[in-house]
């Protein structure tokens, strides 16, 4: 039984790419999708004062691991679990420099912050730290985010 935040995010046989389960809008069923595993080492990626919006991460994604798109609500959850598990390791006395930066991809307006059991103020006091304004950037793609670049 899945316990943790960092439990969804670290289930073993979950973490490769996995088939899209049905088609919706742009998502085709069967295509591969990047898991939250893979989101959160990109996000890793994403270098100090860098933000990213959703979309352009979507689309990142997508590239990096072979897929033609990404589902916004899967990625949505997936950013959420980031979120909670960094939450979680924080809350188990980790650094900030030693979890995922979700904070450079969540914003404010972002609706998966609004859902966070810790609420948007510790986003907007990273995103302050950092130099981030209210409205994501979306960095050209091919400019070395990603977890290949390390």
């Amino acid at each position: 039984m899945v316990t943790s935040w960092n439990d969804r995010l670290n289930t073993p046989g979950i973490n490769g790419i996995k088939p899209t389960p049905r088609t919706v809008g742009d998502v085709v069923e069967g295509r591969p999708m990047p898991t939250a595993r893979q989101v959160d080492d990109f996000i890793r990626s994403i270098p100090e004062g860098v933000a990213m919006d959703v979309r352009a991460l979507r689309t990142a994604l997508a590239i990096e691991h072979g897929a033609e798109v990404t589902c916004p609500v899967t990625i949505g959850y997936h950013l959420r679990t980031v979120a909670e598990a960094a939450n979680e390791d924080l809350e188990r006395g980790m650094t900030l420099s030693d979890i995922a930066p979700f904070w450079r991809v969540l914003d404010a307006k972002t609706p998966t912050t609004g859902k966070l059991s810790f609420g948007a103020a510790f986003v907007a006091a990273q995103r302050k730290r950092e130099g981030l304004s209210h409205n994501a950037c979306r960095p050209k793609l091919g400019t070395g985010f990603g977890p290949t670049t390390r």
